[in-house]
């Protein structure tokens, strides 16, 4: 699906009355050069989502794990770029900004259905504590199994970035240091080897059913 950026004059950068000729033929041409798989392209965008598209996700979300929706917000306007979703590239800002707005509705969604989830599973659990039940033990077991084997599905590079991350819980400094990485590379990495993650995982809880035990209990950087 295309998305027409006409429609968002109200963001600023996208605006006719706000933007020079001369602005709008750099957004172009960043634009192209993204669709070209420049990397240079890529950090300059990322500069752009840094500030003002943080900070509007700041304002309408919250600070809670505001890194990773500012990522995910910006490798999802990536990906529209390159397949040509983007009709007028001169109005970069005006898309970027409409997709802004769908991710917020669409976090706020997510966030609610988090909440009456978990509060259904809490009103199903038995009183007792659960913790050293055979039966808590065994699904302990097999989640920690279920996650050594998906991590042994994706690449060893995700599976580097996953492991030292969340597990070893080094910083991201260190991350980038120690693999020769940008921050831009960094983020790109994570939330790619963490979105295949999920999605393997997820595959094998269906088939096993086990998805509400791995949502009471998943690790909570994971989230």
């Amino acid at each position: 699906m295309s998305i027409d950026a006409a429609g968002s004059d109200q963001y600023g950068a996208g605006s006719p009355n706000l933007a020079s000729g001369g602005e709008y033929a750099a957004w172009a041409a960043l634009v192209e050069r993204i669709r070209a798989g420049e990397e240079q392209a890529l950090a300059e965008l990322y500069a752009i989502f840094s500030k003002g598209i943080r900070f509007q996700l700041c304002r309408q979300l919250g600070p809670q794990e505001l890194d990773d929706k500012v990522h995910d917000t910006f490798l999802i306007v990536v990906e529209a770029i390159r397949r040509g979703n983007l009709r007028e590239p001169e109005r970069l800002m005006g898309f970027v900004h409409t997709i802004v707005k769908r991710q917020v509705a669409a976090f706020i969604e997510a966030a609610v259905n988090r909440r009456r989830n978990q509060a259904d599973l809490e009103a199903a659990a038995p009183v007792a504590d659960e913790s050293s039940s055979p039966e808590a033990q065994a699904i302990a077991r097999q989640k920690i199994e279920l996650m050594k084997r998906v991590l042994s599905e994706i690449s060893s590079r995700d599976r580097e970035i996953l492991t030292r991350f969340y597990i070893y819980e080094q910083s991201q400094e260190q991350i980038c240091r120690e693999m020769k990485l940008t921050e831009t590379q960094f983020r790109l990495l994570k939330s790619r080897a963490k979105a295949r993650f999920g999605e393997l995982g997820k595959k094998r809880l269906e088939r096993r059913g086990l998805g509400r035990f791995f949502l009471r209990a998943s690790p909570g950087r994971m989230d």
